[in-house]
Formats: structure tokens, C-alpha cells, sequence
């Protein structure tokens, strides 16, 4: 099975280590194999790797900017939405996907884990917030792809 043209989103922070960075890389190479349209916040750290990996693999790649310039853009996002709403564009997100994958992450990975959760979306977290009901926690790219192929079987 594939996920062709399944909207899924890999969230998580702006600032990664080099081993988030590639967690996030080979989450969205994965996607992106398997026909995914990848989702971020379309800034940097896991947002850019998980865009690069899907960029990689031939996938289509969407960023919703938090701001208004073109520029904040990784250069790796071929759809670019510029909202202009700050944190509130977790929302537009999180409502534009199918399922949220989380990565890492601090406090705005944590809104739109609880945004997705809220939404009835299913949501798949790596080394991220721990202990939340309703995430489903796996420890790596691999096995999230086979817990996302579950979901859409």
C-alpha cells in the first residue's frame, strides 16, 4: 500500500541536532516514496529535513509560515502558504492534514499535537512529549511509516 496523495504532516522544532535532523530526513524520504504530500511549519531544523527527504524522493513538499516573507521558506518547501499568523497557523496545519507526525519538538510540537488529537487525527510520536493519550509513540521512521500504513488500511 501506498500513501499517494495523503496529506501528512512531521512536526517538531526549528532547531535540531544532527541526529533529530536525520529522523526527520528519513521520515520524509519515506513519505515521499510512498506518494505522500509532506506537510511542516516550512521553517528549519526537523521542518527542513523532513522537507528535504520528501523533496528527495520526488515529493510534493507544503510549508504554512508562520509570517509573510518568502524567505523564512526552507529551501525545500515547493508549496509555500504565508499566513501571517504566527503560532495561530498550527491550526491551518493541522487542519489541512490527515495525520501528524511529531518529532522532537517543544511547545508549539505540542499545540499541534494537541490540535491534531483534538481534530480526531492520528498522531505518531518520535522522541517527542511523552505520556500523552491518544499518540501513538514509536522509536523510529520505519516503524511510524507502518503505524501511518495502518491507519489508512
Amino acid at each position: 500500500m501506498d500513501l499517494k496523495n495523503r496529506r501528512i504532516a512531521v512536526v517538531g522544532a526549528g532547531i535540531a541536532d544532527e541526529s533529530t535532523y536525520q529522523i526527520a530526513y528519513t521520515m520524509g524520504k519515506l513519505l515521499g516514496e510512498k506518494g505522500a504530500i509532506v506537510y511542516t511549519g516550512g521553517l528549519g531544523g526537523v521542518m527542513e529535513a523532513a522537507c528535504k527527504g520528501a523533496f528527495e524522493a520526488g515529493a510534493t513538499t507544503v510549508g504554512i509560515l508562520p509570517g509573510h516573507k518568502v524567505e523564512e521558506a526552507n529551501p525545500y518547501v515547493k508549496v509555500l502558504v504565508l499566513s501571517d499568523m504566527g503560532h495561530a497557523r498550527n491550526v491551518i496545519l493541522i487542519r489541512s492534514v490527515e495525520a501528524v507526525i511529531a518529532i522532537s519538538g517543544g511547545y508549539g510540537t505540542l499545540s499541534e499535537i494537541a490540535l491534531a488529537l483534538k481534530m480526531w487525527k492520528p498522531v505518531i510520536g518520535i522522541n517527542t512529549w511523552e505520556n500523552i493519550p491518544g499518540v501513538n509513540y514509536v522509536s523510529s521512521p520505519e516503524k511510524a511509516l507502518a503505524k501511518l500504513l495502518e491507519f489508512f488500511s
